[in-house]
């Protein structure tokens, strides 16, 4: 099944990804947040396929605004249910890779310390939440 998406499809795409770890960043600001963005954002840079592409180019399309964490989770949470959305109703493969590459992403930027901190278990938690709600 082949997989066509607009600019703004793609646009929510790398906003619900590099959203979620801006999260997990977030949620770990009294830690090592430059570490965790560092090693979520490398295992972005790692996807394959159609999301691999996606992710993969360079634009100014990403949305991550917010003055608090709660302000930058309403707008990343309600991102990946959409794209989650989208990408099941296109190619449930593509979508598929999108939740592994996010989830992937996450724990890598959980496990910076060795094993999460509770706020950031909790972030993935909801993170998780967000992307099985489609």
């Amino acid at each position: 099944m082949s997989i066509t998406l607009t600019d703004q499809d793609k646009s929510t795409l790398r906003t619900a990804a590099y959203g979620a770890i801006s999260l997990m960043s977030a949620a770990d600001a009294a830690g090592r947040p430059h570490k965790v963005a560092t090693h979520g954002s490398i295992a972005l840079s790692s996807a394959t396929g159609a999301i691999g592409h996606v992710l993969a180019a360079k634009t100014k399309d990403i949305n991550l605004d917010g003055k608090s964490v709660a302000e930058l989770a309403d707008h990343v949470l309600p991102a990946l249910t959409a794209a989650m959305t989208l990408l099941k109703q296109q190619d449930p493969a593509e979508a598929g890779n999108f939740r592994n590459t996010v989830l992937v992403a996450v724990e890598a930027a959980a496990r910076t310390q060795g094993s999460p901190s509770p706020t950031l278990a909790d972030m993935t938690r909801k993170i998780t939440e967000a992307l099985d709600a489609a």
